[in-house]
């Protein structure tokens, strides 16, 4: 989102027309050992972060809570300087690296890391949370007559696939892994879980946007993000009408998915 509303003012003319996150995924990952509980104990600590307007919940997170001392240190789309000490804590998304830990020998048990040995900071716990993936479109695109009713279509169909997740977990799974996966069977397993939880609960229905958190985004990005500060995101920046005409199409489906609970996700080492 934040790098959504940077290109937008400068000069992207483009539109959120479906949210279909409604969480962030986003943490902070450390050892159990390294003493960091709260964002406070990042004071004189090297904390990893990707950039490229990841750091954002990261940044708002030390302002929040006053921390100095703060190293920032950039990581790459792994958690090998967690795990070889080069830094005290690293970017993690739920769905993904986070797993990677989990997947990976602990050399002082000999056995694969368990939640216990880490500490994690989940940015929606502490308040500095930012909204992730969405559908965004050309705003003059849409503007043009019959790419409304293709947009409600593809979102119809979009969130039908997620629905379809919701009751058919392993046939996701499946479909995955039978187009060329990269990753193996056990990690997409994680990966499924942990992204129907970002998506639902959708307070709205899938695809609609909550407006607090959209709030709460804009907030924290005109504070953090130098190219936003002081700026006035205006509302047409995201639309609901689309997502919501896409939702009356699946009527009788379970569009809020009130019932999801995560499953017991059984990792291997690797992710297999």
């Amino acid at each position: 989102m934040p790098k959504a509303l940077v290109s937008r003012e400068g000069g992207a003319d483009i539109v959120n027309i479906a949210q279909v996150f409604e969480r962030s995924g986003t943490l902070e990952v450390s050892l159990a050992d390294s003493g960091i509980e709260s964002p406070e104990d990042w004071a004189g600590k090297k904390v990893g972060n990707w950039g490229f307007g990841n750091e954002f919940e990261l940044t708002a997170a030390i302002s929040k809570f006053g921390v100095e001392n703060v190293e920032l240190i950039g990581q790459d789309f792994t958690m090998n300087a967690l795990l070889n000490g080069e830094i005290d804590a690293s970017e993690a998304m739920i769905y993904n690296e986070y797993a990677q830990v989990l997947e990976a020998i602990n050399p002082d048990t000999g056995e694969l890391y368990q939640p216990e040995d880490l500490n994690v900071i989940d940015f929606n716990d502490i308040g500095t949370a930012m909204l992730q993936d969405a559908v965004w479109v050309n705003a003059e695109w849409i503007a043009e007559a019959g790419n409304e009713d293709i947009a409600v279509r593809f979102l119809t169909a979009s969130f039908q696939g997620w629905i379809h997740c919701l009751d058919e977990f392993d046939d996701c799974v499946d479909i995955v892994l039978d187009n060329g996966s990269t990753l193996p069977a056990g990690h997409q397993e994680w990966q499924l879980n942990e992204i129907l939880a970002l998506i639902f609960p959708a307070t709205n229905g899938i695809g609609v946007m909550n407006t607090d958190l959209w709030d709460q985004t804009v907030e924290i990005a005109t504070a953090e993000i130098p190219d936003l500060q002081g700026v006035n995101v205006s509302d047409d920046a995201y639309r609901t009408d689309l997502a919501e005409k896409a939702i009356a199409n699946l009527s009788g489906s379970d569009t809020d998915g009130d019932g999801y609970s995560r499953r017991d996700i059984v990792l291997e080492e690797g992710g297999e």
